[in-house]
């Protein structure tokens, strides 16, 4: 077998902490989605500021954001896609419900 072995660099292999976020719009929906940070982020203001940075970009009104609609979830690998988002903005979202 001729496999190469996998070169992991920082660039491409980092740990994240997943912030499970629910917010209810105004329209009566209820938004699913996650907010992806490094995990020496802990600060919890800096994720929901995060959190309000991805909501302002909604077509529609958004209630508040707060410890009642999000929480750390728990800590993954993240996806190189991932990786570049957050290298670019700081944080990384993935939508689940609701979200378009």
């Amino acid at each position: 077998m001729n496999s190469k072995p996998v070169v992991i660099t920082s660039s491409n292999y980092m740990k994240v902490s997943v912030w499970d976020t629910y917010v209810k719009r105004t329209d009566g929906l209820l938004m699913h989605f996650d907010i992806l940070v490094p995990t020496d982020v802990i600060d919890e203001q800096t994720v929901f500021n995060f959190g309000m940075d991805y909501l302002r970009d909604k077509s529609f009104q958004t209630d508040k954001l707060s410890t009642k609609e999000c929480r750390l979830w728990h800590v993954e690998h993240a996806t190189k896609n991932v990786v570049e988002e957050i290298e670019s903005k700081g944080y990384s979202i993935m939508e689940f419900e609701n979200c378009q």
